[in-house]
Formats: C-alpha cells, sequence, structure tokens
C-alpha cells in the first residue's frame, strides 16, 4: 500500500493546543475541499516528488558547550509514492540526532483521512517509534475517523466556516464527525476544534459553530484562528472583531482561545 507525501520535516506545531512542541510532520498531498484560505495549495495534488529533511549534522551539544552551528535544514527530493516503510525510515532519521526531543507526528495535508487504510498501517509503526499521532484534518470524514482513531492521540479538527472557505457549507458532516469522535470516546486522547477566521465572519456562523460543539461536548476546546492572508481575497480579521467573536462563542463554550498562526509569526517552516 502506498500514499502521496509532499513534505516530511521537523519543526514546532504553530497552530491550536500544542502551539510551540515540536513535531515530525507528515504531509499528505489531496483534498476533498478547496478553502480558499488554504495555506498549503500545493498539497492538492500529488507531487511527482516529495521534500524531505535530510538531517546530517550530530546531536546537539549539551548546555554550555557553546552555540550550534547548523544553518537550515537539507531536504531531498525523493519520488512518490510512499510505503509505510519508507515514511517510517524518514521519520526515524530525524528522530535520530535528538531521542525525545519531538513530541508527536503531526498527519496533515491535504486531507490526511483521505488516506485512511494507508494511515491504519502506518500509525502502529509510528507507535513503536515512541511517538504519539497529532490528526489534523477538516472534520468532515466520519467513516474514514472511525477506520484509525484508535491510533490516534490528538485529533485537531477544523469547522470550515462558509465565510472562510467560500465553498458551500460543511455542518452536516462536521456533526457526523463530531458524534463519531464521541462515538470512539478515550479518556486518554486530546480532542479540539478550530475555526479559521476571516474578516467576512458572520455572528450566526460563530454561534452555529459553538453550538454544533456544544451539543456534543460542551467541554471541548474551540480554538479561534485569525486567518493569515496569503492568498488573494483572503483579509484577516481586526482584533475587535475577535474579540467580539470570542464572546459570542463563550456563550455557548467555555473553553474558547483567540490562537493565531505562530508559526508564521516566527518564520518557521
Amino acid at each position: 500500500m502506498t500514499a502521496p507525501i509532499v513534505e516530511i520535516f521537523s519543526s514546532i506545531q504553530g497552530e491550536g493546543l500544542l502551539v510551540g512542541e515540536r513535531q515530525v510532520f507528515l504531509r499528505f498531498a489531496g483534498c476533498n475541499l478547496c478553502c480558499a484560505y488554504c495555506d498549503t495549495p500545493g498539497a492538492q495534488v500529488a507531487p511527482l516528488f516529495a521534500h524531505i529533511e535530510t538531517p546530517s549534522s550530530p546531536p546537539l551539544p549539551a548546555a554550555g558547550v557553546g552555540p550550534s552551528t547548523e544553518d537550515s535544514p537539507a531536504f531531498s527530493e525523493v519520488p512518490n509514492p510512499f510505503t509505510p516503510s519508507d515514511i517510517a525510515d524518514a521519520v526515524r532519521h530525524l528522530l535520530r540526532p535528538q531521542p525525545g526531543l519531538h513530541h508527536s507526528v503531526a498527519l496533515t495535508g491535504g486531507e490526511p483521512l483521505l488516506h485512511a487504510d494507508f494511515l491504519a498501517q502506518l500509525l502502529p509503526i509510528l507507535g513503536d517509534l515512541g511517538l504519539r499521532a497529532y490528526l489534523e484534518t477538516n472534520g468532515t470524514l466520519a467513516e474514514e475517523l472511525a477506520e484509525v482513531v484508535e491510533h490516534i492521540d490528538i485529533v485537531c479538527a477544523d469547522i470550515k466556516l462558509p465565510s472562510s472557505t467560500h465553498e458551500a457549507p460543511q455542518w452536516e458532516h462536521h456533526e457526523r464527525f463530531l458524534f463519531a469522535l464521541a462515538a470512539n470516546e478515550d479518556p486518554g486522547r486530546l480532542d479540539f476544534w478550530k475555526c479559521v477566521v476571516t474578516a467576512d465572519a458572520t455572528d450566526d456562523e460563530i454561534t452555529r459553530a459553538a453550538q454544533l460543539i456544544a451539543s456534543v461536548d460542551p467541554e471541548l476546546f474551540l480554538i479561534l484562528q485569525p486567518a493569515t492572508p496569503t492568498r488573494p481575497g483572503i483579509t484577516a480579521p481586526s482584533p475587535h472583531h475577535m474579540l467580539h467573536l470570542q464572546a459570542i462563542a463563550k456563550h455557548h463554550l467555555p473553553h474558547v482561545r483567540i490562537i493565531p498562526q505562530t508559526h508564521r509569526l516566527g518564520g518557521y517552516l
């Protein structure tokens, strides 16, 4: 079994509740949506070659020894598609220089759940490497989630606001996804939801998103993420607008946070 990969690299998680944690990012190609604000549009189509980080430096020096002279990481272009063994080898290579550095592996895209059968084979292998599995998903593929959720430790699911995506609403798909998570409840798993918010976001959209989450589990976290205007037609919301929307969501959920894309702010991959 194989899957198309866009890139594999090491960096910090820049979004959501795990912001700042070091992760191995595994970006799958292909998506069932085409959001107007998408900051990885190249992941919608499988590339001929994947961009794979290939660290060759020794482990970082101990405290007090002096600064590392390591510059930007090296990358190799590796032909697609990949087997689970291929990915495990690439991930193992990233883990080797400093064991214990990485919190988890981020499964992202594109939409990783389009490759649920592949993930069902891959995730136990990554678990054997000592990595927790962090799923970043658009929150629309409930049946595919059910195939792999037993292997997932953290789920970050989007609620796609029509004002942000410029596509048809996904409310019914999100509701099925929420219930699929609830049906496979695991006290050791962290689940939270995220809305990318543009200047066009409406009170009604945020109300509906918050009510939808609260109807299934009012203790779930909702992250309101101001859109980073990397594409034409996308305007970031003002701070006042974000605070207003947070107040609306807090009418229905106790845990609502505003967290921007911090990796963009810091210039990380």
